[in-house]
Formats: structure tokens, C-alpha cells, sequence
């Protein structure tokens, strides 16, 4: 199993990595850079080289790089969407220079020019990142949970929005807490098997490298994001259950990013995880 946890930079990216062996993970998600800044302090050569080195040394299986949350590529404001693309090509930068495997995008919101004009807007912005700057790391769209003028909280929404792009460049990473307040019932086998079978029919599973691995505090349907801890929210064990024992599943990189209310949440969540993996 290919387990992690999203963790913090603080005293430098490579700290990250230390957390990461405490914890016992062979996975990680980090931000490159302040997610809620334009801005971030400088990756030097140095320090990268040393993520890399520490990464090494403790056979870490994946890491991924989650972009700023402050970036908004289905804005039909032009300065907007110019500050978001410059953004995320950062974050790229960065996780190129990191080695990551993946970068993770929320694709934004329309704030009311529509459904279909975010999608062209994303998918505009995709393929002018991807044409200039031909990441390494693959890019990764995050379904959403469908609140306000949200876009991306169907597969078929999320496809679209990677036309003229081959697959190879760019794929999902499926949130579970997302999926469910999006509609998908995940608490039951028919559900569960109902969003893979979605995802398969349109992205196809190998192009489904990363899920966040959160329970849901609030109701199926709700289009609220509300992360909760592991078989304590809404979803419930015999989901995360499902999940972390179906065959197809198996190598999927696997991501919490549940509350830390207290020390050790990560600790408890992970554990809960494994022991629903035996």
C-alpha cells in the first residue's frame, strides 16, 4: 500500500521528509510554496537536491505537490486567470525541481459565466501550461464537491477539460469526501463500484494515480466540503474499507487529508487505514 499524508514545510520542504519518516509513510503530499500567497520563498538548488537525497534514503514510493488554493483557471476575470497560470507553472517548477510525481489542481470556479465557459477556461490554461513549460510531473485534476460556481464534480466535466491533452500529461486524483457530498454514495458496494466505473469509462483507472482518503462530515449530496476523520463521518468504515481492499486500488498513492485536532490525528488516521487494509 502506498500511504501518506499531506504535511507540513515548515523549516524547509525537505523537513517534510523527516515527518514523513516518523510517520512511517513511503507517500506524502506537501504545498511547494505558501497556498494562500502569490508568492513563495525561494527553492534553491540546495534544498531541492536535499528533499531529493532524503527522499532517497528512506525509499519514499511517491510524492506529490498540491497546488495553491488561491488560483482559479475557470475565472472569466483576465487577471485573474493570468495570476492563476503563472501560479500553478510555479508550482510545477517547484515540483519538477523536487522530483514529485504529481501535481494536484482544484480547477476553480466560474463565478457565474457558466458551467461550460470554466471548462474551456481550464482547459485553455492547461494546455498553454503544458505546451510552454512540459512538466515531468503529471498534472492531476481534483473532483470537486459541487459547491457554488464550482467546476470539475463530474468525471465527465473533468474530462472535457483535458481535451487536446493526452492522458499521459494529465489525469485525476479522486478526493473521497469530494466524491460523496458530489453524490456518489460510497457507503454502499453498488456506489463505490459506480464511481469507478465512471472514472474507468472516462479517464480510465491508470489514469487515476492519487485519492485523498478523507471521511465526510456532512451528508451525501450536500456539495459541502467538510474533511472528518477516517470511519467517523458520514462515509464510514466499511467504505474506506471497500477501498482500501479492492483489487484495482492497490497501487493507487493514498493521501489523507483529514482535521489534526489534536497531536497525533495523522497517527490515528494512518493506522486506521491499515488496519481496514487487513
Amino acid at each position: 500500500m502506498k500511504l501518506g499524508a499531506h504535511l507540513s514545510i515548515a523549516g524547509g520542504v525537505d523537513k517534510a521528509v523527516d515527518r514523513a519518516e516518523e510517520l512511517e509513510i513511503n507517500a506524502f503530499q506537501i504545498f511547494a510554496k505558501n497556498p494562500r500567497g502569490w508568492t513563495g520563498k525561494e527553492l534553491t538548488t540546495e534544498v531541492a537536491e536535499l528533499f531529493k537525497e532524503k527522499s532517497k534514503s528512506i525509499e519514499l514510493a511517491s510524492s506529490v505537490v498540491h497546488a495553491n488554493y488561491l488560483s482559479n483557471l475557470a475565472t472569466p476575470k483576465d487577471e485573474l486567470y493570468k495570476k492563476s497560470k503563472e501560479s500553478l507553472t510555479e508550482d510545477i517548477r517547484r515540483a519538477d525541481c523536487l522530483g514529485a510525481d504529481y501535481v494536484v489542481l482544484h480547477p476553480g470556479n466560474h463565478t457565474g459565466s457558466g458551467i461550460e465557459a470554466g471548462i474551456k477556461r481550464v482547459n485553455q490554461a492547461l494546455q498553454e501550461i503544458i505546451n510552454e513549460f512540459n512538466p515531468e510531473a503529471k498534472l492531476l485534476l481534483e473532483n470537486v464537491a459541487g459547491a457554488g460556481t464550482e467546476v470539475g464534480f463530474n468525471f465527465d466535466d473533468l474530462l472535457a477539460m483535458t481535451e487536446g491533452i493526452p492522458l499521459k500529461r494529465v489525469g485525476i486524483c479522486l478526493d473521497t469526501c469530494h466524491a460523496f457530498t458530489a453524490g456518489y454514495d460510497l457507503r454502499s458496494e453498488a456506489g463505490f463500484d459506480g464511481l469507478l466505473t465512471e472514472i474507468d469509462d472516462t479517464f480510465g483507472l491508470e489514469n487515476l494515480p492519487v485519492i485523498h482518503v478523507n471521511d465526510s462530515k456532512e451528508e451525501v449530496g450536500s456539495n459541502k466540503d467538510r474533511h472528518y476523520h477516517i470511519g467517523q463521518g458520514k462515509i464510514g468504515s466499511e467504505g474506506f474499507a471497500r477501498l482500501v481492499n479492492h483489487s484495482q486500488m492497490k497501487e493507487k498513492v493514498l493521501i489523507i487529508e483529514t482535521p489534526i485536532d489534536d497531536n497525533g490525528d495523522d497517527e490515528l488516521n494512518l493506522k486506521t487505514l491499515r488496519n481496514l487494509g487487513k
